[in-house]
C-alpha cells in the first residue's frame, strides 16, 4: 500500500514514521510512504502558498493551484476543470451543459483515496481506517494556516476528515495518526493478525483482507466510478431531510442558542485567490464587500457543512 503525504513541512516526517509497526512495515515493504514539498509546485520565487480570504478574515488560506498541481502530478493525470467538463456535456448535446455548480470530473482510480485533513471533516472512526485498508493508495492533503481554498474540498479530495473536536496547526499529525491506524490492519503488519480484530472498535471478523474483498468487488460495478462526486451530492441531501425534520418538530417559544451552543458549528468555507480557477469561481457575496451579507452567508454555509459533514454537533447545538 502505498501513502503519500502533500505538505508544506516535509521534515516533520522524518520521525513519527520511523517507530514501531510503521516503521517495520515499511522496512518489509507492505506500506511505502512519499512525503511532498507543496511549495516544489509553486511558480514564483517567494515560492508562495497561501494569500488572503476573499470577504475578509483572520489568518491565510492555502492556495488551490499548488495542491491541484501536487495531487495531480502524483497521480500522473490532470482533474478536468468546469470547463472541460461543459464543454464535454455541451459536445455530448446534454441539456445542462452550463451547470453553473459543476463538479470535477475526477480520474482518481477507485482503489485511491485524496484525503484533506481538515477540522471541518467528517470525524475519522475505527471503520474509515478499515476502509481505507482495502484501498491500493491514500494521498493525505495537510491543511495550515486558516484554511484550505474550498474549491480543492470540493473538486479534488474525495473526502474530508477530522481526527477529532480540535484544532491542529496543521494536517501533519492527523496524516500520522492515520496511516498508523490503516497500516497496522493490513495482513502482516501485526505479529498476530487476531489481535486487530479483538479489540476496541473493531468489527467482528471486519479483518483489511475481507474488507479488500468487498471493495474490490465494489469496484466492478458501474455505481463505483462516480463515488467521488457521492459525498457531497449526499450531504446535500441530508441537510435538505434534515431541514424537513425540521419542519415537523412542534413549534416551541424562540429560545437563544446557549454561548456553548453557538460554537457548535463547522468553519465556514474559505476561498482565496485566484477568483476563477479552472471555471470554478469563488462565490460572488464574498466579492461585493457587504459585511452583513458575508456574515449572513458565512453563517448559513457553516451550517450546512455542519449537517453534511457533523450531524452530531447539530443534535448537540439544538438540545443545549
Amino acid at each position: 500500500m502505498r501513502f503519500d503525504i502533500v505538505t508544506i513541512f516535509p521534515e516533520f516526517f522524518t520521525g513519527p514514521l520511523d517507530y514501531g509497526i510503521v516503521r517495520r512495515a515499511r522496512q518489509s515493504g507492505l506500506i511505502d510512504v512519499h512525503v511532498q514539498d507543496l511549495r516544489v509546485f509553486t511558480h514564483d520565487r517567494h515560492r508562495t502558498v497561501d494569500d488572503r480570504p476573499f470577504g475578509g478574515g483572520e489568518g491565510m488560506i492555502l492556495k488551490p493551484e499548488p495542491l491541484f498541481d501536487a495531487v495531480e502530478a502524483l497521480l500522473g493525470q490532470r482533474v478536468a476543470s468546469q470547463a472541460a467538463n461543459a464543454a464535454e456535456r455541451a459536445t455530448l448535446g446534454t441539456a445542462d451543459a452550463a451547470a453553473p455548480n459543476d463538479r470535477a470530473e475526477t480520474t482518481v482510480p477507485p482503489s485511491t483515496s485524496v484525503i484533506l485533513l481538515s477540522a471541518s471533516g467528517k470525524l475519522f472512526r475505527q471503520s474509515d481506517a478499515r476502509r481505507l485498508a482495502a484501498l491500493e493508495r491514500v494521498i493525505f492533503i495537510c491543511g495550515r494556516y486558516e484554511g484550505v481554498d474550498e474549491r480543492v474540498a470540493e473538486h479534488l479530495a474525495t473526502e474530508e476528515l477530522s481526527i477529532g473536536d480540535f484544532v491542529l496547526s496543521g494536517g501533519e499529525l492527523a496524516a500520522a495518526l492515520v496511516i498508523d491506524a490503516v497500516t497496522r490492519l493490513l495482513p502482516g503488519a501485526l505479529g498476530n493478525e487476531a489481535s486487530s480484530v479483538h479489540e476496541s472498535f473493531s468489527a467482528p471478523q471486519a479483518t483489511a483482507s475481507h474488507e479488500r474483498e468487498a471493495h474490490l468487488a465494489a469496484d466492478s460495478s458501474p455505481a463505483a466510478h462516480g463515488a467521488i462526486a457521492e459525498p457531497r451530492q449526499s450531504g446535500m441531501n441530508n441537510a435538505k431531510e434534515n431541514a424537513a425534520e425540521d419542519s415537523r418538530q412542534p413549534n416551541t417559544a424562540p429560545q437563544s442558542p446557549s454561548r456553548d451552543a453557538q460554537h457548535l458549528l463547522l468553519d465556514f468555507p474559505h476561498y482565496t485567490r485566484p477568483a476563477d480557477f479552472r471555471g470554478w469561481q469563488v462565490p460572488e457575496v464574498l466579492l461585493n464587500g457587504n459585511h452583513e451579507e458575508i456574515r449572513r452567508w458565512r453563517s448559513r454555509i457553516a451550517l450546512e457543512k455542519t449537517r453534511r459533514n457533523r450531524p452530531d454537533l447539530v443534535d448537540r447545538r439544538r438540545s443545549s
